[in-house]
């Protein structure tokens, strides 16, 4: 028995026979031609059989799974008429007098190279795409089908993975796949989450493993080969548990989560990047109602950008399909440290220099964030909220701000959409004037982790005080209480986003109290969710 760590794309667990994919090998000559114009006229007869191709492609990753997962194919059909890309294509055969397989071959690697060499990760991701296409081209210029078949449950090995290869593979076969090479931002890896395929990359693959008995454990990020009885045993046991919540989402997708008198709560789901719409989408999650933003910071070595930060939230926008996405802007400071801030050393970060007042003290930081989540709501429903508020001149403050970079954005013709403004309820402080600050916006999502800490006067990450740290403590379910009351006197709606959202011991009495959302782990959604449609 050998185990080897990889880094996980999908969680879930797979067990089979192991199974190397062999791609079709292009073995691309350099040829001497005499007539460019016509060699040119072939390489675009070869591009109009490739953009078919992947319209079928397109065709079928819409049935199978979803709009967002096709629009991987429709980047590769913009992608064949990219005027860069075409124009070296041909400057290659007119300067060159070579045949259209070589240029093509040249332009892929040439292009595929500069992504690669990229700063941003998800540009270094479309290196894949490019390799991709040009493959493509050549398999059409070369009379090769490409397609590969899969006739029994397998999981799929292989050096790397083409979006196009992945699609292809009947879903039904396709236990797992485990790479060498890709990233969890590549559009193979977007399209793993999407199908719900466990999948690992950084795994050193071997030929010596084809046709071995192994085990895909995503929630480890771990591959298994020839493993023992007992774990085998194990893990099924596991992969059978696994197998009844999927068929408890089977039941549950697309049914309401509304009590039998018909009260309606919103159930959103937390993520903390991009890649978790994947199980938000998986456990049917209503919407986005706390997308933690500062963990785009949290993974940079520098400032994200406007564009980095745009297009993240612009994904998970355009993902979510017009349902709601609430994107909390950054909460840096306390638990949460960046390098490159330079916060000073406190004795307290807890109460410190954190959150809301990092942006309001560093307006520049702060702008470039709101412009991001601004431009971003032009292509979906998005909402933004501000944590660590406590009082009503900050949010004030905020609104002033905000109004600021929509006049810019709408000075250099920008499109923006309309989003509605929130606020975090963590602290005593905004418990006591939730009366006030329920006439300055349009919802309060409370924060109980946070509020549980301050109320108590409890450090909840001093584990000395575990025995003390009483989420349930009276005083908390009053100001919940009190929350709810007040934001909705002025018709200011109430969530819970914390970890008392997904406390399934209190749902009940968040239900009576009357919450309009809980936003809970996607894992928990069917929980809470089949709890909900029991109450009263």
């Amino acid at each position: 028995m050998e185990t080897y760590q990889g880094k996980s794309i999908f969680n879930g667990i797979a067990i089979g026979k192991i199974c190397k994919y062999e791609k079709e090998q292009q073995q691309v000559k350099r040829t001497k031609i005499t007539d460019p114009e016509a060699e040119i006229s072939r390489f675009d007869r070869a591009r109009e059989e490739a953009g078919a191709q992947l319209q079928a492609l397109y065709d079928k990753a819409l049935a199978q799974v979803g709009e967002s997962g096709a629009m991987i194919f429709e980047i590769h059909m913009m992608m064949l008429d990219d005027d860069d890309y075409l124009d070296s294509v041909y400057h290659i055969i007119r300067s060159q007098q070579v045949n259209a397989e070589f240029a093509v071959a040249s332009t892929g690697d040439n292009f595929s190279q500069l992504f690669a060499s990229m700063d941003d990760e998800y540009m270094q991701g479309r290196a894949a795409d490019v390799k991709d296409i040009s493959d493509r081209l050549i398999r059409v210029l070369m009379g090769q089908s490409g397609e590969s078949e899969i006739k029994e449950p397998v999981i799929i090995m292989a050096e790397d993975l083409a979006p196009s290869e992945t699609v292809q593979m009947d879903k039904d076969n396709l236990l797992a796949f485990v790479t060498t090479l890709g990233s969890s931002n590549s559009h193979t890896a977007i399209l793993a989450r999407t199908m719900g395929i466990p999948a690992l990359v950084g795994i050193p693959v071997k030929d010596e493993w084809n046709g071995k008995m192994a085990i895909v454990d995503g929630h480890n990020g771990t591959l298994i080969i020839e493993p023992d009885e007992v774990l085998l045993a194990q893990m099924q046991a596991k992969k059978e548990e696994e197998l009844r919540q999927k068929q408890l989402l089977a039941e549950l997708k697309g049914k309401e989560t509304v009590t039998k008198s018909g009260k309606k709560i919103n159930l959103y789901a937390n993520i903390g990047n991009v890649s978790d719409v994947a199980a938000a989408l998986a456990n049917d999650a209503g919407g986005i109602g706390l997308f933690r933003s500062e963990f785009l910071y949290l993974e940079a070595q520098d400032y994200p950008t406007e564009e980095e930060q745009f297009h993240a939230y612009k994904t998970v926008a355009e993902n979510m399909a017009g349902k709601k996405v609430i994107i909390r802007t950054l909460d840096i400071g306390a638990d949460k440290q960046v390098a490159y801030f330079d916060l000073p050393k406190e004795e307290n970060p807890a109460m410190g220099f954190r959150a809301i007042r990092i942006c309001l003290e560093r307006p520049e930081i702060f702008k470039v964030q709101l412009r991001a989540i601004l431009r971003a709501s032009a292509y979906g429903t998005i909402s933004i909220m501000f944590p660590m508020i406590t009082s009503v001149e900050e949010v004030r403050q905020i609104k002033e701000i905000l109004a600021q970079v929509r006049d810019e954005l709408t000075t250099q013709q920008i499109p923006f959409g309309e989003v509605e403004i929130g606020i975090m309820i963590e602290t005593p402080a905004a418990v006591m004037i939730s009366d006030l600050l329920a006439k300055e916006v349009d919802f309060f999502s409370i924060g109980t982790n946070d509020l549980t800490q301050y109320t108590l006067a409890i450090d909840r990450q001093n584990e000395a005080l575990d025995t003390f740290y009483n989420p349930h403590h009276e005083a908390i379910l009053r100001m919940i209480r009190m929350v709810i009351d007040n934001g909705h006197k002025e018709n200011c709606w109430v969530g819970i986003c914390g970890e008392l959202g997904s406390d399934t011991a209190l749902t009940k009495r968040f239900i009576e109290m009357g919450i309009d959302e809980l936003s809970v782990s996607p894992a928990y959604i069917l929980t809470i969710r089949n709890l909900i449609r029991e109450l009263p």
